[in-house]
């Protein structure tokens, strides 16, 4: 199986690396060195190859080289779907994002059509006992692999919704004002949800008889109002929405719950171990999903996930990653961690020096 692989990634005064370039050959990578050198640095930059913010959701300003403050640029090339493309993504200072595919100026949401990337960071462990927030983006990004359309209309969804949540703030009472955005707030409403339980449906299928070390995940998606009753919600709720100030009913509600499913514990008890194995567990099924609906599996991000593994389960993590021809991006402290993994891999070491990140490629 043949994913999809970024080949070449080129950076310019992004975070710590002032100048950078990394050839990639299409096995899994090991990127290798001491915190704060710039390995999730690197792992940023492939994930802004994806629409939205990245995986640490930071401004354009948090995301250029300092003290230049001259903004950033990334170029990459993608192979896979049967397609080759070249992309460009920067941010001048002060100013907004910008996407170029093949020479083309596009907006962000193309990205999602061309690539699938996922990721699983630190920040994450907690995802199962915070914040409901954490867990919709954690779904649609999984989402969005499947269905790029996905990101239209979540962004429809929250510009109608910002627009009511307007006239809520300045007291508008007249219900003409409301009628076209709540419509548009319904419309929107029932393909997120729609594609949401679709999601959940292929991620419990590609677990069903996986060969994996890793646990099952029952799943749930649940909202306060269901989709169908939307429409009288919003217009019976516009009073107690506007003394709240904002809209209290519809998909930004929704919360995903998981359970353990040979143990019948929900993700929220689970041991921290446990609920990480739970997050490998659904982007590996992700993964399998998509390599056999499309015939490529996404690039995954995978920053400090083996130092948080036993060996039988990292070893047991880097086979299923080779078997899916997944590219893996991983990062670790030390080269030790990545054994297993061997010629099967490319390792790259990260060191910083007089201030800017260093890469330097090795063998495994």
């Amino acid at each position: 199986m043949v994913g999809l692989a970024i080949t070449d990634l080129a950076l310019s005064h992004f975070r710590s690396h002032r100048a950078a370039r990394v050839v990639f050959d299409g096995r899994p990578v090991a990127l290798v060195g001491p915190n704060g050198a710039g390995k999730t640095n690197l792992l940023e930059a492939v994930s802004l190859l994806s629409p939205g913010r990245g995986l640490r959701r930071a401004t354009m300003e948090e995301l250029t080289r300092k003290p230049e403050a001259l903004g950033w640029k990334i170029l990459a090339s993608l192979q896979g779907f049967g397609m080759a493309h070249e992309v460009e993504t920067w941010a001048e200072a002060g100013q907004t994002r910008q996407v170029r595919i093949d020479g083309k100026a596009a907006p962000q949401i193309s990205l999602a059509r061309i690539a699938r990337i996922l990721w699983l960071v630190p920040a994450m462990d907690r995802l199962w006992v915070e914040a409901a927030e954490g867990r919709r983006r954690f779904l649609d990004r999984m989402t969005l692999s499947f269905a790029p359309d996905h990101a239209d209309a979540v962004l429809g969804y929250e510009k109608a919704m910002r627009d009511r949540n307007r006239l809520l703030k300045d007291q508008v009472q007249d219900a003409h004002w409301y009628r076209a955005l709540e419509a548009r707030m319904v419309e929107t409403a029932v393909l997120i949800e729609g594609n949401r339980a679709e999601t959940i449906r292929r991620l419990s299928a590609a677990q069903m008889g996986a060969d994996t070390a890793f646990p099952s995940a029952d799943l749930a998606l649940t909202n306060p109002e269901p989709v169908e009753d939307l429409a009288s919600a919003l217009a019976e709720g516009r009073r107690r929405d506007m003394a709240a100030g904002r809209s209290l009913a519809g998909p930004h509600r929704s919360d995903l719950s998981a359970t353990y499913l040979e143990k019948g514990v929900p993700a929220d008890q689970c041991s921290t171990g446990e609920q990480k194995a739970l997050l490998i567990s659904l982007i590996l099924a992700n993964a399998r999903a998509l390599a056999g609906d499309l015939g490529s599996a996404p690039v995954l991000l995978l920053d400090e996930v083996a130092a948080h593994l036993d060996t039988g389960r990292r070893t047991a993590l880097y086979d299923e990653i080779c078997a899916l021809g997944t590219q893996a991006i991983m990062t670790g402290t030390e080269a030790a961690l990545f054994d297993s993994l061997g010629a099967r891999a490319q390792g790259f070491i990260v060191t910083e020096s007089a201030n800017q990140s260093q890469i330097k490629e090795f063998t495994l």
